[in-house]
């Protein structure tokens, strides 16, 4: 008898268990028709991977959490957590324009959880903080990194009750999350993958890029980078800087470090007597110093270019970096744009095509308006790397290798 009501109870678990951790509604309803960019991230496969990393150590099983007892979690915000979080980008928008759609469950929890959370009210159920906006229309909540297409999105919700745009099998497939791209009814899926030190993100295989990196590690720049044709192009039309294919641009090889320096600021006040006195303060900022080496055939009409976008002024400075001074320079290759406080010897050419952003301790003082926990985060991250070949793609956020598997250490923040 004790045997067959504890297979009953070992069946019932198991079967709550499912439901609870596995079966996921893949209805994606909150994905409008001109979204050109989706990021989807599976909650419940999430939930599973922090299980197995929590079990895999016991030293935090009887760990004693000190909880914030002002605050309160995400799952008790008043906030309905989908089974797929759908965070999407819409057409014709700026690029850093995101957007996600959720269910209230409390409205007045959820509005408790903003002012805990530091947001402010703009204005007739809008909230911001920082860059993040968040939009109260009745049931739901849009939040946003601007409030420009709250309006564009209202009148979309009568559509979302009414049928499912996307599923998502179309995004996802076996992986932690994607970020897809959709152009002409088709779609472009990178998985993302949460590992115990890095996030990956990747269409290709990892190991094409191990060698590129450890190369690049072994030098100790801030930035490295080297770009194709292809991949300039790419880069430079995200910020509204591209280049003519007139000027032939082949290829791009960039390195930069970062120091802090001393700056005069010199300001103005008047005494008594209305005489004019000079007030010199010092202040630290950080700047890089920097090598950008482009191959073309035709130097002097790539420099003729840029001189007639207006890059270049009288000092024959490049003034689309936001950096100065630097000089550009013509070579018998291409051009080099280079600051001028303390030029350096760019790193060899790999020839690969690749971004690699190494974190650095000067840029810590630049994390004032976020708060603990997402200091820390960011303080944690080691270097983030991009690495392209032909179709296949590869980004690498890595992380400092602690005891702990980034799950477990960001809940412990």
């Amino acid at each position: 008898m004790k045997t067959k009501l504890a297979a009953f109870v070992l069946l019932i678990l198991l079967v709550c268990g499912y439901f609870i951790l596995y079966r996921t509604d893949k209805e994606l309803k909150y994905i409008p028709r001109n979204a050109d960019a989706v990021v989807l991230l599976d909650v419940k496969k999430a939930t599973r991977q922090y299980l197995l990393s929590f079990l895999g150590h016991p030293s935090e099983w009887f760990q004693s959490k000190t909880k914030d007892k002002k605050g309160m979690s995400v799952k008790d915000s008043g906030v309905k957590i989908p089974d797929f979080l759908q965070i999407f980008h819409l057409e014709k928008t700026g690029f850093s324009d995101w957007y996600c759609i959720l269910e209230l469950k409390d409205k007045s929890t959820f509005l408790t959880y903003l002012k805990q959370n530091g947001f402010s009210q703009k204005g007739n159920d809008l909230f911001r903080k920082g860059y993040f906006f968040i939009k109260i229309e009745g049931t739901y909540c849009i939040a946003g990194t601007s409030d420009s297409a709250f309006e564009n999105i209202k009148p979309l919700f009568q559509e979302f009750s009414q049928r499912t745009n996307f599923s998502s099998d179309q995004f996802i497939d076996g992986s932690l999350g994607s970020i897809s791209f959709i152009s002409n009814n088709k779609i472009r899926n990178f998985p993302v993958h949460l590992n115990s030190d890095n996030i990956e993100i990747s269409n290709g295989q990892k190991e094409d890029f191990s060698s590129v990196i450890s190369k690049i590690e072994e030098n100790n720049y801030f930035i490295d980078a080297e770009l194709n044709k292809d991949n300039i192009e790419s880069i430079t039309s995200v910020f509204n800087r591209s280049i003519s294919d007139s000027v032939q641009i082949s290829s791009l090889k960039a390195t930069a470090v970062l120091k802090q320096v001393n700056d005069t600021v010199i300001t103005y006040t008047y005494d008594d007597d209305f005489n004019e006195t000079e007030k010199k303060t010092i202040q630290k900022i950080i700047q890089p110093d920097y090598v950008i080496s482009l191959k073309t055939p035709i130097p002097e009409k790539a420099l003729q270019h840029f001189q007639n976008k207006k890059w270049v002024n009288a000092q024959n400075q490049f003034t689309a970096i936001p950096f100065q001074p630097n000089i550009i320079e013509k070579k018998p290759d291409g051009l080099e744009i280079y600051s001028t406080k303390n030029k350096f010897n760019t790193a060899r050419r790999l020839n690969a095509n690749y971004i690699f952003i190494r974190n650095n301790t000067l840029l810590f003082s630049k994390l004032k308006s976020l708060n603990r926990k997402e200091r820390n985060i960011i303080s944690d991250l080691s270097s983030i790397f991009y690495g392209n070949k032909g179709q296949e793609y590869y980004v690498r956020l890595q992380f400092k290798k602690e005891d702990l598997p980034l799950m477990l250490r960001w809940q412990n923040n």
